[in-house]
């Protein structure tokens, strides 16, 4: 309580005198005098009837005359009373009332000129106590005419693709595929760029790069395609004469004298790139064979073949004489190339158990080169199939 508000016996003396000076207005029927009334009497009741001796001597019927009206019952004569009560009583409660409500409004207008009187005070002392305490008593700042400001969240970066990066594109055009990985920060990082989808620059279906991917259900586009820069791999032995393109031959005579040097033997091969029109015949002779479902297995139909695009090769181990294809598999050979190839850029394409991904069975002479980079991810990222590695549907079949 400050000094300025109204102190509370004063608000109690006012009250008390207001319902003095309403209880003072209100007449209240008194006993008779020398008469006494019980406790639980009620007012207004107390002009009972006299006791018989105290009527006087009863005057004949005939002596009467006309007879007076009959005196009230008792029941009427305490009714009228308490209705008068009930009403007495109702006028003083609206009269206590009515002085209550002038009361509490007199206090409310003291208190409100104490408060104003004292406001300058308050304000000094709430300066006094620092800024919270202003700002418990001045309230909340204003709102400013233009309006609260509104935040703003700023956009979240777009994943950064390859496809932003202008030394990128100039590789994709100039063909330069190892150029282009580098730019795209590895061969890792280029997987990851392309199997997400956030390098839409780049197409597995372009059989002039060395990513392309061919199985039964992505075809070379046109389908007769053929690559521009065959050459024989130097230093390999050929059991044809079959070229492949000078990248692929390249790392081919790389792989074969590592192997060699290894002591792991003599590695030549039996075909590399085999045209549409070469296809043609090599499907139609499996075929004849063993029929198309057979063949489907382990032959691709003309337009679908990896030789097409000069990156694949099927090896065989060679000493004075070279083997079979199938004998590649249980040689040493074969052990030295699941181990190694992927240091050349090759990989074993088509391996045990994926035949339901890739398409085929298991052919561990038929090596396809995707480059050094890649090939490194590959290997680490331990994938099986390049549909895997690119996010690719399976393709079991046509």
């Amino acid at each position: 309580m400050t000094p300025s508000d109204p102190p509370f016996p004063t608000r109690r003396a006012a009250r008390e005198e207001a319902e003095r000076r309403a209880t003072a207005a209100i007449a209240i029927a008194r006993p008779e005098a020398g008469r006494r009334r019980s406790t639980f009497e009620e007012p207004g009741l107390d002009a009972e009837e006299p006791p018989r001796d105290e009527r006087g001597p009863e005057v004949p019927a005939d002596e009467r005359g006309t007879e007076p009206a009959p005196l009230p019952s008792r029941r009427a004569r305490r009714e009228g009373p308490r209705t008068d009560l009930r009403a007495l009583v109702l006028r003083r409660r609206l009269a206590v009332a009515a002085v209550g409500a002038v009361v509490i409004a007199a206090c409310a207008i003291a208190v409100g000129a104490a408060a104003s009187a004292g406001g300058q005070d308050a304000t000094g002392q709430a300066n006094a106590a620092g800024p919270e305490a202003v700002a418990s008593v001045q309230g909340p700042p204003a709102v400013p005419a233009e309006g609260l400001p509104v935040p703003t969240l700023a956009a979240a970066p777009a994943a950064a693709t390859p496809c932003d990066n202008p030394t990128f594109t100039a590789a994709l055009a100039a063909k330069d595929d190892g150029a282009a990985i580098a730019a795209a920060g590895g061969g890792a990082a280029f997987r990851d760029a392309v199997a997400s989808g956030i390098a839409p620059c780049v197409s597995l279906n372009d059989p002039t790069h060395q990513w392309v991917v061919v199985n039964k259900q992505r075809p070379y586009d046109p389908v007769d395609w053929r690559p521009d820069d065959l050459v024989m791999p130097d230093g390999v032995r050929a059991l044809e004469q079959s070229a492949m393109r000078s990248s692929a031959a390249k790392a081919l005579t790389t792989l074969v004298r590592a192997a060699d040097d290894a002591g792991a033997g003599e590695i030549g091969y039996l075909s590399a790139f085999r045209s549409y029109a070469t296809q043609q015949e090599t499907y139609a002779g499996r075929v004849a064979v063993g029929g198309v479902a057979a063949a489907d297995r382990e032959s691709a139909r003309a337009g679908f073949s990896e030789h097409q695009s000069g990156l694949a090769v099927d090896i065989v181990p060679c000493r004075s004489s070279c083997g079979s294809l199938d004998d590649i598999a249980g040689s040493s050979q074969g052990a030295w190339v699941r181990d190694h190839a992927w240091e050349y850029g090759f990989i074993v394409r088509y391996v045990n158990g994926q035949e339901s991904v890739s398409g085929y069975e298991p052919e561990a002479w038929h090596l396809r080169y995707i480059g050094p980079e890649l090939a490194q991810a590959y290997h680490d990222g331990g994938y099986e199939t390049l549909e895997a590695f690119f996010n690719l549907p399976a393709a079991p079949g046509y």
